[in-house]
């Protein structure tokens, strides 16, 4: 009887510290289950941080004061050299009252432009390039109606350039003349450009 008493003792003990070791283990499977989970995120942030956009580089505005100054120069010439084709060769009268005007306001902004590319030492294009060239040669070749459409499409194109030209210049250059220049010729640009779009829509 004493014998059977202690072995229920014992075996009740060993229970016990099976039940106990247990305990052990799935409080440890427990924690380490929470730190594999804080691994994880970890890991997760960590990837995420990986895939973050590269720094913004300030947007490069493709405009300084030389390609401001030589484009608009040859845009000057240009329109000059048309208006005065135009003198000779179309009949319209409002056609003529525009070229007019623009020789007499384009002559004004080229001379003023070369008078603040001279006292900066800038040197400014002497004639047309080749873009323009060709198309005083097409414009030379023709005459009547086919004229006066076609001289009004190259005044409609050459404004919307000159006028982009000068909004650009207004906002993007450092330089205080030239950006009070291109401030001050936008709005002319923008007056001949609604003009000669208007008249643009009444040729046939």
């Amino acid at each position: 009887m004493v014998m059977k008493y202690q072995n229920k003792k014992l075996m009740k003990k060993l229970f016990y510290a099976i039940a106990i070791t247990g305990a052990v283990f799935s409080f440890q499977g427990c924690g380490n289950s929470a730190n594999n989970a804080d691994d994880d995120a970890d890991s997760s942030t960590m990837t995420t941080d990986t895939t973050m956009a590269p720094e913004t580089l300030p947007a490069d505005t493709g405009l300084n004061e030389t390609t401001f100054a030589n484009k608009a120069a040859v845009g000057g010439m240009a329109e000059v050299e048309f208006c005065k084709l135009a003198l000779e060769k179309t009949r319209n009268a409002k056609l003529k009252d525009f070229a007019n005007m623009m020789v007499k306001d384009h002559g004004k902004a080229n001379e003023e432009l070369k008078t603040i590319a001279t006292a900066k030492n800038m040197k400014l294009p002497a004639a047309l390039d080749q873009e323009h060239q060709a198309k005083l040669e097409e414009l030379k070749s023709k005459s009547g109606a086919d004229f006066d459409k076609a001289y009004a499409a190259a005044m409609v194109e050459g404004h919307e350039k000159t006028l982009a030209l000068m909004v650009d210049g207004s906002t993007k250059l450092q330089d205080a003349e030239l950006k009070g220049f291109a401030a001050k010729t936008s709005p002319v640009v923008q007056h001949h450009l609604e003009l000669i779009t208007s008249i643009q829509a009444e040729l046939k």
